[in-house]
């Protein structure tokens, strides 16, 4: 299979996404802010919302992969199962006896029952003992509602676990200690999987913090990365030294971004609605800069800035001006509609994009200057602070 992205605009042919399931039933008051959850969604409704969604992308000719799918048939190969089960037996808060009888456990599953798992985690209460085999100190001390292996449910947002540049994989590195597991489910089904064989990896997870949702392909050549909440400064100078050594880009825009809940990604304040347009939050539009960085000549990094954002990329990217499209029509629905993911649009084509329903005046805004927008439900989807770019990574796109 070929896969390709060299732009946020191009029409999109093959997407990866997550169907939410039970992990999301494992979030509640107590934890679901180490989880990274601002509210406790309500999980059928979660998984209509997702079905629509995959569901438009589909009536548009996008092929849709789901993550699980792709883990359960990982899995069935033994190396693949290997990997991940050692990956998860070697947490330690386990000690000796409960990883022995956890291993026991995960060895009497199939393979889609241990993606089950993998992905949904597994509770003191659901762990198989068999027999009157001791348990240990650690199980003993365990609220039977503790999770021996912690649930994911961020997997949702597959935006920020993996970023295709040209024909290239990036496996990033989460920050958050409630997402860093992600990436080896990600990684696992590039490595292994028969339907990436041949993929070669530009980025790996033991590497500086680097998040999917801070990394916008701009223009073919072209891409910027936020710094901020989630990507460090090392993990975009790491990124951009890769990129240049293997020629899929020839401009990094370098982008500090507020460190905020609502700003947390440099997709939560700018996404490409067309060639030559962005959609951008009214309250940084014109405050947000750019280091410009390049190549240079004896092996490293020249950098050249800070530069007002618009400029910088438009520059980079060869216009004589990159339209913005503002959030909201005044300050305070400019932050309401930010807070929901009004920037956080799909483009599933130049000019063509989904957002979420409920960004009622950003939505007319795209229309007026005639982007086509197809609306989408996102009451329970949003709880985990991610609209339609955070939840689809793209893999296959049409290039520029």
């Amino acid at each position: 299979m070929t896969h390709y992205v060299d732009s946020e605009v191009g029409r999109l042919g093959t997407v990866l996404l997550h169907r939410p399931g039970p992990e999301l039933a494992r979030l509640t008051p107590r934890n679901n802010d180490s989880l990274l959850f601002d509210a406790i969604p309500w999980v059928g409704r979660a998984q209509e919302e997702h079905d629509a969604f995959a569901a438009v992308l589909r009536e548009r000719g996008v092929e849709v992969l789901y993550l699980a799918t792709l883990l359960a048939e990982t899995l069935a190969i033994p190396e693949a199962r290997a990997e991940l089960t050692e990956q998860v037996l070697g947490d330690p808060r386990l000690g000796d006896t409960l990883r022995r009888r956890t291993a026991d456990h995960l060895a009497d599953l199939g393979p889609a029952e241990l993606a089950d798992v993998l992905v949904a985690g597994l509770a003191r209460e659901e762990l198989r003992l068999g027999g009157d085999r001791p348990t240990g100190l650690v199980h003993a001390l365990m609220d039977r509602h503790e999770f021996v292996i912690d649930p994911l449910p961020n997997l949702l947002f597959t935006r920020d676990s993996s970023v295709w540049l040209r024909n290239r994989a990036a496996v990033t590195s989460l920050a958050m200690p409630a997402r860093q597991r992600e990436t080896s489910l990600t990684g696992a089904i590039y490595r292994h999987h028969p339907r990436f064989a041949g993929t070669r990896l530009l980025y790996d997870p033991t590497l500086e913090t680097v998040e999917g949702g801070d990394v916008l392909l701009l223009a073919p050549g072209v891409v910027a990365v936020g710094v901020g909440e989630r990507t460090t400064p090392a993990g975009a100078e790491r990124l951009a030294r890769r990129m240049f050594r293997v020629g899929v880009v020839r401009t990094v825009l370098v982008v500090p971004v507020a460190q905020q809940r609502a700003t947390m990604h440099l997709d939560t304040v700018c996404t490409m609605i067309d060639t030559d347009t962005v959609l951008m939050y009214a309250n940084v539009a014109h405050v947000l800069a750019a280091y410009t960085v390049t190549a240079g000549d004896d092996g490293d990094l020249r950098i050249d800035g800070p530069t007002p954002f618009l400029r910088a990329a438009a520059e980079a990217m060869g216009l004589e001006t990159l339209h913005l499209v503002d959030t909201g029509l005044d300050p305070v629905t400019a932050e309401r509609e930010q807070w929901d993911d009004g920037n956080n649009t799909l483009a599933i084509a130049p000019r063509l994009c989904v957002a979420y329903e409920r960004n009622v005046e950003t939505n007319a805004q795209l229309e007026r200057i005639g982007i086509e927008v197809i609306r989408i439900a996102g009451s329970e989807l949003g709880s985990g602070r991610g609209g339609p770019r955070c939840m689809s990574c793209p893999i296959l796109r049409e290039a520029r």
